[in-house]
């Protein structure tokens, strides 16, 4: 009689060997290639009484159409629209833009430089240098690009009132100098 060895794990405490075969005849009978017709009849009846069922699709409304009209009206991006408005006042501070420009008022002040002075008799001239030219200025002259006029020239500097438009579209004055900028040659 052949000896029948069994694993391990098949040693479980209080389950026979052959309890355990047999568990195993019949799980591995059920994989079997039969034909299952006891299964496959249950199928059928199990199925009898079942029918598929679809709700219908809801119905698609037209929405609502709308005529756009906002195309007459400001482009909200527009600078017009983000710029503060400018107020035309008829009185205050304000340039005179009909007066005949003189040729310092193309060059922005921080580009300029007072090199001298020079005196005949009371009045006092500055000596403005623009690029490579030289200019020479007194009171009442003009300078700069925002409407500045000379107010005062003394050894050391020139006194300059300009004008300056804000942000909501008023003139208001500033006092600018310009000092004397010594040269190393």
């Amino acid at each position: 009689m052949a000896h029948l060895r069994t694993a391990a794990w098949c040693r479980l405490p209080n389950m026979p060997v052959a309890l355990l075969l047999a568990a195993l005849a019949i799980s591995l009978g059920a994989c079997g290639s039969g034909d299952n017709q006891d299964l496959k009849d249950w199928m059928r009846e199990a199925a009898k009484g079942m029918k598929g069922k679809i709700s219908p699709l809801p119905e698609v409304r037209p929405s609502p159409t709308a005529d756009y009209e906002a195309g007459n009206l400001v482009d909200p991006f527009n600078a017009v629209k983000i710029e503060p408005d400018k107020k035309s006042r008829g009185g205050g501070l304000q340039p005179d833009m009909n007066r005949r420009r003189e040729p310092l008022e193309s060059f922005p002040l921080e580009s300029l430089k007072m090199v001298g002075t020079l005196s005949q008799g009371s009045a006092n001239y500055a000596l403005i240098q623009a690029d490579k030219s030289l200019y020479q200025v007194r009171v009442g002259n003009y300078m700069g690009q925002n409407f500045g006029v000379i107010t005062h020239v003394s050894d050391s500097e020139v006194t300059l009132k300009e004008l300056v438009e804000d942000a909501t579209g008023d003139w208001t004055d500033r006092v600018s100098t310009l000092q004397l900028q010594e040269t190393g040659k």
